[in-house]
């Protein structure tokens, strides 16, 4: 056992109360050492706050215990109703009737390197709400958040299947695009970027956020410039309506895909004329489960088996927020790290998936962190959630979407 792992399982056994359950948004972090105990807010839901004396210094965590086999409680997608939208963590916990919440996958924050081009605020990775497909993943190159570990892909996902079981799992779209004369392989769903030389489909779910940013970049370089062969179609009851030169903006109306095209996708889409009839399919294939999810997420695995992935950063320290998995996927661990000033040296990938294995969690998943970390909670007789963690940005920043938990008591 290394130094610093033996530091991490040591104090995970010290857990200090929370002092102030009843209260409002938190002012202080627990002192060390208090009374170890953790807090119901529900049955089958607790609360915990923990130190971590870790390489950087000592780190304050909070951490929600999830029992999936208590047929009271349930998690699912905290969203803001569009894939190309954001909001506060809180906002979205209590437009959806969330006991508490944590903030979920990285996604596309900033368009600096492309001029002119809106960012959507859309997410890397897949996303299931209420068994219901709301995206698929970008290229590995063109996402936002730190490098993926060794083997992982920005379709790997955490989720909760129709069996109500957690587990990690890698979320590919099928797809295609048809005519009475051709069959075209869609290669996007409501992605902020799709792949060099494809078709991409957007529908209601996506929201009014311009679909620009779906044609530039490369495959292996988000910075690259944006295409300049582009085209849109947009397909109705069946049938196309209309065409353009360059992806547009505005709402999407029910019953309506509009097809975004880029270099030889582009091409393709040209080849389409109004009032030809045309059938968009897709859906998203599971790796390893033949269950269906009801609830998934994007982000990257940290722990399999118990054992950290191989080539974890053990250097760069930060705010984090993670997930894990444990007694077979019946409990879920969602942890948010405090962001304080006397906090915010953080941990590293390395040791967040130490502190996983600590609490005896067997899988483990990496959300956003920094400034996106947020964990909420809702107080017994309360009406709304109130943040719980010390967001390291002073308030919360608006995300896409975030992990739910919801009782029926």
């Amino acid at each position: 056992m290394t130094r610093r792992g033996g530091r991490l399982r040591t104090v995970l056994t010290v857990l200090t109360a929370w002092s102030a359950l009843a209260g409002a948004a938190l002012v202080g972090a627990a002192p060390a050492g208090a009374a170890p105990r953790s807090v119901p807010l529900a049955p089958g839901v607790e609360y915990t706050q923990f130190d971590i004396p870790a390489d950087r210094g000592v780190t304050h965590a909070h951490l929600l215990s999830v029992d999936l086999g208590d047929p009271q409680v349930r998690v699912g997608l905290l969203h803001p109703g569009a894939v190309a939208a954001r909001a506060p963590v809180s906002q979205l916990a209590d437009a959806q009737g969330a006991l508490a919440g944590i903030n979920g996958d990285f996604f596309n924050i900033t368009e600096t390197q492309h001029p002119g081009v809106e960012a959507t605020g859309s997410t890397d990775g897949p996303a299931i709400a209420d068994g219901h497909t709301l995206k698929a993943a970008v290229p590995n190159g063109q996402r936002f958040g730190p490098a993926l570990p060794p083997g992982t892909t920005t379709e790997d996902v955490l989720g909760v299947g129709d069996d109500r079981l957690a587990r990690l799992d890698r979320l590919a779209l099928e797809g295609s695009v048809g005519t009475a004369e051709r069959k075209l392989p869609l290669r996007g769903l409501n992605q902020y970027a799709l792949p060099e030389g494809s078709v991409g489909a957007y529908t209601a779910d996506w929201g009014s956020v311009s679909r620009a940013r779906a044609v530039c970049g490369t495959d292996t370089d988000r910075a690259a410039p944006c295409s300049t062969d582009t085209y849109e179609v947009t397909v109705r009851d069946g049938q196309v309506v209309s065409s353009a030169d360059s992806p547009g903006s505005g709402p999407i109306a029910a019953g309506t895909t509009v097809l975004v095209g880029r270099e030889a996708g582009a091409q393709q889409l040209r080849k389409l004329s109004a009032g030809e009839e045309v059938s968009v399919e897709h859906r998203l294939v599971a790796a390893g489960s033949r269950v269906a999810y009801r609830f998934a997420i994007g982000g990257y695995p940290v722990l399999r088996q118990g054992k950290p992935l191989p080539g974890l950063d053990s250097v760069t320290s930060a705010v984090r927020t993670a997930v894990g998995i444990k007694d077979a996927g019946r409990r879920l661990l969602l942890l948010a790290i405090d962001g304080a000033a006397a906090y915010r040296s953080g941990l590293t990938i390395a040791e967040v998936a130490s502190v996983m294995g600590g609490l005896g969690a067997t899988e483990a998943f990496s959300l956003d962190g920094g400034g996106s970390t947020t964990l909420v909670a809702r107080a017994p007789g309360a009406t709304a959630v109130t943040v719980r963690n010390h967001p390291s940005g002073g308030a919360e920043r608006p995300v896409p979407n975030g992990i739910g938990v919801f009782t029926r008591t």
